[in-house]
């Protein structure tokens, strides 16, 4: 019988590690990972996506927003090894519907101002891009009005596109442009 190690002691290499396999931007990515990797940390590190902020790394600032499954989610709080087989977009996996272009949101972000510094603006946009998919799938926000139909398209004037994209902090001020942006795209 092999003597159990002694603690502080090295195990196998292998218990601390999964095989996982991300579908990131529509290529398959097959990592071995340590089970306490984030999200964020293996789009920046190992895949090199910087796209993606590293801003709080508390789920508190949005600038690491991405896609997960077609839903919004801060990448910082993600361990990597629970989203094997998940589909993950980020901003560098936005494109317009030829591939060739810009996504409408980038473009409107481009052509309002949408930014100062840029920092959280790859955050903003992928937020965005989700605030306005679960609007349309009638997912309702604290400030939609209670007579909305549940189920049907939620109107996004300005308190809706406010109130959705609330969790994404912008340091410069930029809010007033990043709202006409989505506002600009929903018309």
């Amino acid at each position: 019988m092999d003597p159990a190690p002694a603690s502080g002691t090295a195990t196998s290499p292998d218990r601390h590690h999964s095989e996982v396999t991300l579908q990131v931007n529509g290529k398959p990515h097959t990592l071995t990972l340590d089970n306490r990797s984030a999200l964020l940390d293996v789009l920046r590190e190992q895949l090199g996506l910087t796209g993606a902020k590293k801003g709080c790394d508390h789920g508190q600032c949005g600038a690491c927003t991405v896609l997960v499954d077609g839903r919004r989610a801060n990448s910082c709080l993600l361990p990597a090894v629970a989203l094997d087989g998940s589909d993950i977009t980020t901003v560098e996996g936005l494109q317009g519907a030829d591939g060739e272009e810009l996504h409408h949101l980038q473009q409107a972000f481009l052509e309002r101002d949408a930014f100062q510094c840029g920092y959280c603006t790859p955050g903003q946009i992928c937020s965005a891009v989700g605030a306005l998919a679960e609007a349309a799938a009638g997912h309702p926000s604290h400030v939609t009005d209670p007579d909305t139909p549940s189920g049907q398209p939620v109107p996004l004037g300005r308190e809706e596109i406010k109130e959705r994209l609330s969790g994404n902090l912008c340091r410069c001020g930029a809010y007033p442009h990043i709202v006409e942006a989505v506002e600009d795209v929903i018309r």
